[in-house]
């Protein structure tokens, strides 16, 4: 057996708050909506895509806080300083975590507590 590729991640945000889920991964971060098969729609959520990786936001009915969990999904970002103050303009709480070789990165959440980070490979690790 051999991996090809991660296809798809998944994150829940609560039932009913797709469009809050949209204005945030759709319209801040600028991924887009792709259309969920017809018998999954039924269970709410929404899909997102970026070139060839989706995330799934699956609808939970009984959502538990996720402040403190450590999963997350990373954004490689062309841009780190302008993805920060995209994020601090629409009030993004950021913190920047513990520095690791060859890159730059910070941590946020989106608005039902799943953890985000944007990185981008730093100047020394492409050999400059």
């Amino acid at each position: 057996m051999r991996i090809e590729r991660v296809l798809h991640v998944q994150l829940m945000i609560p039932a009913g708050r797709e469009d809050e889920a949209r204005a945030f991964y759709c319209g801040l971060l600028g991924l887009h909506e792709i259309d969920k098969p017809e018998v999954l729609k039924r269970r709410g959520g929404l899909w997102l895509e970026q070139d060839d990786f989706q995330i799934h936001l699956g609808a939970e009915k009984y959502f538990a806080d996720r402040s403190e969990r450590r999963e997350h999904v990373a954004f490689l970002v062309d841009n780190l300083e302008d993805a920060r103050k995209t994020l601090a303009a629409a009030a993004i709480e950021i913190k920047d975590g513990d520095q690791i070789p060859g890159h730059r990165r910070f941590e946020f959440r989106d608005p039902f507590g799943n953890r985000l980070e944007f990185l981008t490979i730093s100047d020394r690790a492409l050999g400059s």
